[in-house]
C-alpha cells in the first residue's frame, strides 16, 4: 500500500469523514477491509508474533483445557488454531479451578526456537522446534532474591541484538526487565522498573510488553481489566526513571459514538510490516448503550500502530470498515465456532474442557463417526468459545434417558458455570425434551426417540429451542428465552471469561452424530454479519447499500452439510425499489466461489418484503458467505435474511 494513501485512509477513519469510502471504489465489490474484533469471543491477554511471512497468537487460557490453544494467521484477519502448548496429563500441577489455570501464554521466538512462557503457581515455559509443535515438557523459571517474584501476565522482548528479556509483572507495583539466557532461564541483573507505577497512576500497569524503532524502547502497559492502555519510551534499558518519557493513552479519543469495544488494552507489542505499517491486537469487553455483551469474555481487535514522528498512538476503536493489512490472501475462514462430524481420528483443536478431567471421558471409536462423552459426578461438557451474536446450532444426540440424571445435549455457558442454558434429552415422568435457562424451563414428550435433534436458535439475547426426528421437521419447546443475564457483566472478571457454547451429558454415557453451530439451513439474519463494506443496518434490520457503488456483506462459517441434506438452492429475503442481481460467494470475492447470481425485481417499496430464490450446485462444507450488491441507486435494495435450501 502506498504510504500517502494510507495516511489518507487512516485519516477518514479516525474523523468519521468520507475520505475512506472514496479513497478507493474497488472496495465496494471486492473483499479489502475488515470490521473488528477478529479474534470473537473470549480471547483474554493477547500476545502477538512475527516470524517472517507468518504471524502467531496466544493469551491466557484460565482453566479451558487442553491450554494455551495457539493461532496462525497470514493476513492478520484470519486466524486459525494450530496447536495447543500444554494437555492435561502435562499438567497436573496446574489448577482448572474457575480463574485460575494458566495466564499469559506469551509466544517468542528466540534463540533458534519456538518458546511459550506462562503463569501457572510461577512462571513456566515451553519451547518447540514449530509453532504446531510438540512442545516440551514444562521448565519452571527460577527466580532469585534481587529478581524478585515473577508474578504472571509477563511478555518477552527480543532486542535488536537477538537478546530476549522478560518484562516482568507481580501485584501493582512490580514492573522489571531481566535477560533470558539460552536455556530460557533468567541471567544478568534486574532492570527494576517499579518506578513506573509506585503511586498507582495506571491502577495495575499490567500485561506490559515492549517494542522498538528509530532506537526507542517503547514500554506499553495495560490498566487493569476494564481498560486503559499507556505508552513510555526510552533510548536504553535503564531503571534510571529520568531516560524514560511518560506518553501517556496509547490509544486515540474514540469518536464514533457506535462502538461497543470502547476500552481495548492488553495489547500485544507492536509489529511492522514490510511496508513500514505498525499493527498491534488488543483486547475489549463489548459494551453498548443498554445493551451490555460483556459475558462473551475479553474479545480481540486488530488496530493500525500510527506513528506522529516517535510518538506511537492506536487507532481508536470504530464501528467503520478498517483497510487490512497489505499482505497475501490467508485462504483461512473468518474465526468462527467449527462444525464437527466427528469423523475424524483425533479431536479437533477448536474444541476444549472445562474441568481437565474431562479430557479422559470422551472418545471417537466406541461409535464410529460420533463422538462419546461420559458422565463424572456432574456434568461432563465440550466446548467452543462463542463467537456470534446470531446462529442456529444443532446436534443429533442418542442416549436412552431412563432416570432423572439422565440428561445430554447442547450447552451454554459461562466460565465459572453459575449461569448456564441447556436443551436436552431427559427424563422426569417419562422420556422429555426440556429446555432451561435460569429459572424458566419448558419440556415437551419425547415423541422423536432415543435418537433426537436438537436445535438452538440465537437471535441477538433471545435463544429459542427445537427438536426433530429427522432434522427437517422441527418442533419448537416452550418460549424464546431472554440470556441477557449471561452476555452481561458477570461477577468475577476472571473466573467467568466468557460464554461457551457445545455440548454435555450428566448421568449416563451419550452419542452424538455432529455439532453444527451456524446451520445454513436455518434463516441467516444479514445483521448477523461478521464483515462489510458500503452497507448499513436499515430500521427493519436489514442491510442496505448506502452508495451507488454496491457493497458487500459477510456471514462467518455458514455450514452447508446439513448432515442429511446438501445445499441445492438459497433464497434470499430482500426489498427493492428496482430490478437488479445479487451476487452469493463463497470464501471470498475475488479467490472465492461464485456459487449464486440471483435475479431480483421491485417489491414496490423498502418495506415490503419477497423472498427471491436460485438453485445452485451442490455444495458443502463451512463457509465465509459473502452477498454482493449491484451497482445502483443508494439504498434500493435492503437484504433481510438468507437460507440455503
Amino acid at each position: 500500500m502506498k504510504k500517502q494513501q494510507y495516511i489518507l485512509l487512516v485519516f477518514g477513519l479516525l474523523f468519521h469523514t468520507t475520505a475512506f469510502a472514496q479513497a478507493d471504489k474497488s472496495f465496494y465489490q471486492t473483499v479489502k477491509t475488515y470490521v473488528n474484533p477478529v479474534l470473537p469471543g473470549d480471547h483474554p491477554d493477547p500476545t502477538l508474533l512475527k516470524v517472517g511471512d507468518d504471524f502467531y497468537h496466544c493469551g491466557s487460557s484460565f482453566h479451558f483445557t487442553p491450554y494455551m490453544p495457539i493461532y496462525h494467521s497470514k493476513d492478520l484477519v484470519h486466524w486459525k488454531e494450530i496447536s495447543r502448548v500444554l494437555p492435561p496429563q502435562k499438567a497436573t500441577w496446574v489448577t482448572d479451578r474457575p480463574s485460575a489455570g494458566t495466564w499469559q501464554g506469551a509466544i517468542t521466538y528466540f534463540y533458534g526456537s519456538y518458546w511459550i512462557y506462562f503463569s501457572a503457581n510461577g512462571q513456566w515455559f515451553s519451547k518447540a522446534d514449530s509453532p504446531t509443535g510438540p512442545w516440551s515438557e514444562p521448565v519452571q523459571v527460577k527466580s532469585n532474591p534481587k529478581t524478585g517474584p515473577l508474578g504472571y501476565d509477563n511478555s518477552i522482548f527480543v532486542d535488536d541484538d537477538g537478546k530476549p528479556y522478560m518484562v516482568i509483572k507481580n501485584g501493582q507495583k512490580t514492573n522489571r526487565l531481566q535477560e533470558l539466557g539460552k536455556d530460557g532461564q533468567l541471567t544478568s541483573s534486574v532492570i527494576d522498573l517499579d518506578w513506573i507505577n509506585a503511586k498507582l497512576q495506571y491502577s495495575w500497569a499490567e500485561g506490559p510488553v515492549m517494542c522498538k524503532r528509530n532506537g526507542y524502547y517503547y514500554y506499553f502497559p495495560a490498566g487493569d481489566v476494564s481498560g486503559g492502555q499507556y505508552v513510555l519510551r526510552g533510548k536504553e534499558l535503564t531503571s534510571d526513571s529520568t531516560k524514560w518519557e511518560r506518553l501517556g493513552e496509547f490509544f486515540k479519543p474514540i469518536t464514533d459514538p457506535k462502538v461497543g469495544f470502547r476500552r481495548p488494552n492488553h495489547i500485544a507489542a507492536p509489529v511492522q510490516l514490510a511496508d513500514g505499517t505498525w499493527w498491534t491486537i488488543g483486547q475489549s469487553y463489548e459494551r453498548y448503550e443498554g445493551d451490555d455483551w460483556s459475558g462473551l469474555g475479553r474479545q480481540t481487535s486488530l488496530y493500525p500502530v500510527i506513528w506522529e514522528g516517535d510518538r506511537p498512538w492506536g487507532m481508536a476503536p470504530t464501528t467503520q470498515p478498517i483497510e487490512m493489512p497489505n499482505l497475501p490472501k490467508s485462504g483461512t475462514a473468518w474465526r468462527s465456532v467449527a462444525s464437527d462430524d466427528f469423523e475424524a481420528d483425533v479431536l479437533s483443536l477448536n474444541w476444549h474442557f472445562l474441568r481437565k478431567k474431562h479430557a479422559d471421558l470422551y472418545n471417537l471409536t466406541t461409535h464410529k463417526g460420533w463422538l462419546r462423552l461420559s458422565p463424572d459426578s456432574l456434568r461432563t461438557s465440550i466446548v467452543q468459545k462463542e463467537t456470534d451474536h446470531y446462529y442456529s446450532a444443532l446436534t443429533k444426540v442418542d442416549i436412552s434417558a431412563l432416570e432423572s440424571t439422565h440428561k445430554a445435549g447442547i450447552y451454554l455457558s459461562n466460565g465459572n458455570q453459575t449461569v448456564f442454558a441447556r436443551l436436552y434429552s431427559g427424563f422426569e415422568d417419562g422420556q422429555k425434551i426440556f429446555f432451561q435457562f435460569d429459572k424458566t424451563s419448558y419440556n415437551i414428550p419425547n415423541t422423536f426417540g432415543n435418537v433426537v435433534w436438537l436445535k438452538v436458535t440465537r437471535k441477538q439475547h433471545n435463544l429459542t429451542a427445537f427438536a426433530s426426528a429427522n432434522g427437517k421437521v422441527w418442533t419448537q419447546i416452550g418460549e424464546s428465552i431472554s440470556l441477557i443475564n449471561l452476555d452481561k457483566t458477570q461477577p468475577n472478571y476472571n473466573s467467568w471469561v466468557g460464554t461457551s457454547l457445545g455440548l454435555f451429558t450428566e448421568g449416563k454415557p451419550a452419542d452424538f452424530d455432529f455439532f453444527i453451530c451456524k446451520d445454513g439451513f436455518s434463516t441467516l439474519p444479514a445483521v448477523g454479519f461478521s464483515n462489510y463494506y458500503g452497507v448499513e443496518k436499515t430500521a427493519e434490520e436489514a442491510l442496505t447499500n448506502d452508495s451507488e457503488n454496491g457493497g458487500w456483506f459477510m456471514i462467518s462459517g455458514v455450514d452447508l452439510d446439513g448432515k442429511n441434506q446438501k445445499a441445492k438452492a438459497i433464497a434470499i429475503e430482500l426489498s427493492a425499489t428496482s430490478s437488479g442481481k445479487l451476487e452469493i460467494w463463497l470464501d471470498d470475492l475475488t479467490t472465492g466461489k461464485l456459487i449464486a447470481t440471483v435475479p431480483f425485481s421491485s417489491t414496490n417499496g423498502m418495506t415490503n418484503w419477497k423472498v427471491f430464490s436460485k438453485s445452485i450446485k451442490a455444495i458443502k462444507g463451512q463457509h465465509d458467505v459473502f452477498v454482493r450488491f449491484p451497482k445502483v441507486s443508494s439504498k434500493s435494495i435492503a437484504v433481510k435474511s438468507l437460507k440455503f435450501k
